[in-house]
């Protein structure tokens, strides 16, 4: 049931270029899960489903390289940083995961017109990355949950466009993130291996739709079923 599980997150995540670990973190807490398990095991199906999505999302033409990297760049240390703070964040998540709720009630209700977009200045994407970095170091993501819906609602490219550069961004976040881990605990949760073929098989089958079937329209909707589960996690966990 627990494999099931994974890969309906990790088919739904990737089908709008996410990787789904506000998803595996909900459904390995609901399966009772220990919290040393559940981090370095979401990293590691984000990492491969983020994997998969990049790829799929890139071979289909939607990659930007241009709109990716100075995002990209500015993150990773960023989301070391948010990482290694602990500070008290239960209001700062709830405030996220209001902001989270109405960007998906704004793609559900009233989808934004696509656009061929315009990327942002070097220094604002500078900007973006580093504030999106620590945002994923503080909540637990990689980051592409907030990148998606601004990325969109800026015009800063096509919805496909966006999807792309928020899988990749999710990877490096993700790689980031379960390094860090590991040089802490020098440990691997056994789980993780009997869930990879699960979120292996879900991200390449929603990434395939997303990159190559789904219009542009359709994406919009379920980034709105994405925002929801990751507001409503923020604020409830």
């Amino acid at each position: 049931m627990l494999a099931l599980a994974v890969f309906a997150v990790a088919f739904l995540y990737s089908s709008v270029g996410h990787a789904g670990a506000s998803g595996y973190i909900a459904v390995m807490t609901l399966f009772g899960l220990a919290p040393a398990i559940v981090k370095p095991t979401a990293l590691a199906l984000n990492i491969l489903v983020a994997m998969i999505a990049s790829w799929q999302f890139r071979r289909a033409g939607h990659f930007s390289w241009k709109l990716f990297w100075p995002f990209a760049l500015a993150s990773i240390p960023f989301a070391f940083l948010g990482g290694y703070l602990n500070l008290p964040t239960r209001v700062f998540k709830i405030v996220v995961g209001a902001v989270l709720l109405a960007s998906a009630a704004r793609f559900l209700f009233d989808p934004p017109e696509e656009t061929a977009g315009t990327p942002p200045s070097r220094a604002k994407s500078f900007g973006v990355g580093a504030g999106l970095g620590l945002l994923s170091g503080l909540t637990g993501t990689g980051g592409g949950i907030f990148l998606t819906p601004l990325g969109i609602f800026l015009r800063w490219g096509g919805t496909k466009t966006i999807a792309a550069v928020s899988a990749a961004f999710i990877l490096v976040n993700s790689m980031s993130g379960l390094i860090g881990h590991l040089s802490k605990t020098k440990s691997f949760p056994g789980v993780a291996w009997s869930l990879a073929l699960a979120a292996l098989a879900g991200g390449a089958a929603g990434s395939y739709l997303g990159s190559a079937r789904l219009p542009h329209t359709a994406i919009k909707r379920l980034l709105a079923v994405v925002l929801a589960i990751a507001g409503f996690k923020l604020i409830f966990a």
